[in-house]
């Protein structure tokens, strides 16, 4: 058998997965940026395809329009 063969066979728990990659990421980033590195995997809150379609607007014609405004006052 390969030295610490008996190792690959068990399955670790979600637990000891989850407490061996907290040690893993704090050894290789330190506090400060394990804690960046796991906000990248924050899901958020509330609902980005309705609060998106308060913020945008879906007439092609009313951004056409802005556009052209903002031409004619040079501001792009």
């Amino acid at each position: 058998m390969v030295p610490g063969g008996e190792r690959l066979l068990k399955a670790k728990t979600l637990n000891e997965v989850h407490a061996e990659g907290m040690d893993a990421l704090l050894k290789a980033l330190g506090p400060v940026d394990t804690i960046r590195f796991l906000r990248m995997f924050d899901e958020g809150e509330g609902d980005y395809t309705k609060e998106r379609k308060a913020w945008l607007k879906d007439d092609v014609h009313e951004i056409s329009r802005e556009i052209r405004e903002m031409k004619k006052k040079q501001v792009i």
